[in-house]
């Protein structure tokens, strides 16, 4: 994390924290069962690591974990679901089931066992998936995330602390942690440029193939980590540690000056836990 050095007379000061540059990949076009999905892969012979992006991002939104995971030794590789960045919304009246999505995807890529980063929204795809494969799993990671859990008591409190108004206020205010905002208006305005380039037309909501209750988040045994941002309005860490009480063998992280982006707001700091866990994870 980008450390703030606080002096008589000067202001705070924050060290931006550059997208570095880019391993090759291969992209295409998935065609796949009610839809054709963008996607891009690193390829090679480790691991497979799959991303999935939150419903403000799109499959251009992993950046900073791209070359760090590759490097690492790691097949990166992430997708556009249905109505993002250059994929296909399919039929809007009959959106599919996301994790099904992620299923046939793998298939139609080759890809095995692997191990899958779910960020925001694309932690309920990923929680959904782990309810429905938890043998094609090594490792579960779900950031920043609510799960699509329903229980009621569950859905109240999250009324609570976000009311419907929540719902109204611009992206950036939801997302990004007003720390980051004050420290790097050119990054937050980088994320903001990026968002807008995420959606094709309204947003399509896809189904579960699971109801996602708190009993059934009981039974998930896969390797997992849960992380969020301290500043995270959606997932604050208050929340974090009520997930991790039905995940009793989970890890938990809390990135400090983050929101609920802490994959874009401290790539550092996100992209070493991530490293350590899926690399313990790794075969």
């Amino acid at each position: 994390m980008p450390e703030a050095s606080i002096s008589p007379g000067k202001p705070a000061v924050w060290t931006p924290v550059p997208i570095p540059e880019q391993v090759p990949v291969k992209e295409g076009i998935a065609k796949l069962p009610g839809t054709s999905l963008w996607y891009w892969d690193t390829g090679g012979d480790g691991d497979a690591v799959v991303l999935l992006h939150a419903a403000s991002g799109s499959g251009a939104f992993w950046g900073y974990q791209q070359p760090v995971l590759a490097k690492a030794g790691f097949r990166v590789i992430s997708y556009s679901r249905r109505g993002y960045l250059k994929s296909d919304p399919g039929d809007r009246n009959d959106p599919g089931v996301a994790s099904e999505d992620l299923q046939n995807l793998l298939g139609f890529l080759g890809v095995g066992k692997f191990h899958v980063i779910g960020l925001a929204a694309g932690g309920i795809v990923a929680t959904d998936y782990a309810l429905s494969y938890p043998e094609r799993l090594k490792s579960l990671t779900l950031v920043s995330t609510i799960m699509g859990v329903t229980d009621k008591s569950y859905l109240d409190l999250c009324n609570i602390f976000r009311p419907a108004f929540f719902a109204q206020l611009p992206k950036d205010f939801q997302e990004l942690s007003p720390s980051y905002r004050a420290g790097n208006p050119e990054g937050a305005a980088a994320w903001a440029a990026l968002a807008k380039t995420s959606m094709i037309g309204e947003r399509l909501n896809q189904k579960n193939a699971n109801v996602i209750t708190w009993d059934k988040v009981e039974a998930i045994k896969v390797p997992t980590l849960l992380m969020t941002g301290d500043s995270d309005l959606w997932t604050p860490p208050s929340v974090l540690r009520l997930q991790a009480s039905h995940l009793t063998h989970a890890e938990v992280k809390v990135i400090k000056e983050a929101g609920h982006a802490p994959s874009w707001e401290q790539p550092e700091d996100f992209n070493a836990a991530l490293l350590d866990f899926v690399r313990r994870n790794a075969t």
